[in-house]
């Protein structure tokens, strides 16, 4: 299958490439600003799928509205309606088509030229995708999306200001539209006008906020629900904005005879992830908990943990080491530690199922028997 992606440099156009060339199906063909209008109608004869990406969305001049947008369709829609080989163009539109603005106005000028093929010709086909704000990575600041510009100053230490901080505008983030893009050329329906899901409503002092604690995650280590929804999508949009010095950052341990703690990630939902390290012979833990429950994995050497039963008096050991991975639980009302009894030194991952609170710690000292 050739496909043609027209703005292929663009925002959407770049992320919709990075996926396509994942199919080696598809041979991807590209036209961009400043290639000419007999180049683009090569491409079009040759290419059977045209995302029609390609236009203007912030001008110097409004003039360029109505060129790059409406008389680039129109060029496109004349071509095409002549063709006998069915073209499936597939067009990324505005939900600004029902404002009166001159970037709506020239979108929807542009979609009525490209109808006009199908009224000319049934053998084509037209997808079109009215799109609220879309955000993701290589969104640009100040020029594609508010969510770009949030991202890149609070990454970059600029304060973001919010003159309507209660005004609330529907996002949609940049894979999910992609996903729905592709899936597009294969669709059995013949619909016209596509409905975007997957959408997202959030006022700007909330988009500001979510950003903000994303930023201040590095120092309190303490990490938002990023794993699905909104969240995860600002969140990979924001770290995608990152300088490149910021790709690391320097965690704060406890360091002693016995080795280092170190705490690296904190969710009021999961809990709480460190790592440790103890020498030979070290020995750490000897206290019980009531309700926090850990897990340790050894992942360097050897490690001996025992138990001992407040309950019952009970005592037994479990062996662990790097050659035989195995997660070792710590039970309520049992008191344990762990013994590095290898040769070398011992590192271990452990997760705890809730933040560590100075003043309600859940760690009570009792030496195991």
């Amino acid at each position: 299958m050739n496909i043609l992606i027209t703005g292929s440099s663009g925002f959407i156009g770049k992320n919709l490439k990075y996926h396509l060339i994942q199919n080696t199906d598809y041979s991807i063909h590209e036209y961009n600003r400043g290639d000419s209008i007999e180049c683009l109608k090569k491409k079009i004869d040759i290419c059977n799928i045209i995302f029609h990406l390609a236009g203007e969305n912030r001008p110097d001049d409004d003039f360029n509205f109505e060129k790059n947008n409406f008389e680039l369709a129109k060029e496109i829609s004349a071509y095409i309606t002549n063709l006998k080989n069915q073209k499936h163009l597939i067009f990324s539109s505005t939900t600004q088509v029902e404002l009166d603005n001159p970037y709506g106005i020239s979108k929807l000028k542009a979609e009525n030229e490209f109808l006009s093929i199908i009224k000319e010709n049934s053998n084509h086909r037209i997808s079109i995708f009215r799109l609220p704000g879309v955000f993701g990575k290589w969104c640009k600041p100040n020029y594609n999306s508010v969510v770009a510009t949030f991202c890149f100053n609070m990454a970059n230490n600029i304060p973001i200001n919010i003159t309507e901080p209660n005004k609330k505008i529907e996002l949609l983030y940049i894979d999910d539209l992609v996903n729905q893009l592709i899936g597009s050329i294969d669709i059995s329906n013949k619909n016209i006008f596509i409905d975007v899901i997957n959408k997202y409503e959030i006022s700007l002092r909330n988009l500001a906020n979510k950003i903000e604690r994303f930023h201040n995650s590095r120092k309190s280590l303490s990490i938002e629900n990023v794993g699905y929804g909104i969240d995860k999508a600002l969140y990979a949009t924001y770290i995608s904005h990152l300088p490149k010095d910021d790709f690391t950052y320097t965690l704060n341990g406890n360091k002693d005879d016995r080795g280092i703690f170190v705490e690296f990630l904190k969710n009021k939902m999961v809990g709480q992830f460190s790592f440790l390290s103890s020498k030979p012979g070290v020995t750490r833990g000897n206290h019980f908990h009531h309700t926090k429950i850990e897990k340790f994995l050894v992942i360097k050497g050897r490690a001996s943990f025992k138990f001992e039963s407040l309950n019952t008096g009970e005592i037994f050991e479990i062996e662990t080491s790097e050659d035989c991975p195995k997660i070792v639980e710590t039970i309520p009302g049992w008191t344990h530690y762990i013994k590095n009894n290898g040769e070398e030194e011992m590192l271990a991952i452990l997760w705890a199922n809730e933040i560590f609170d100075d003043d309600n710690p859940d760690t009570y000292w009792h030496e195991v028997s």
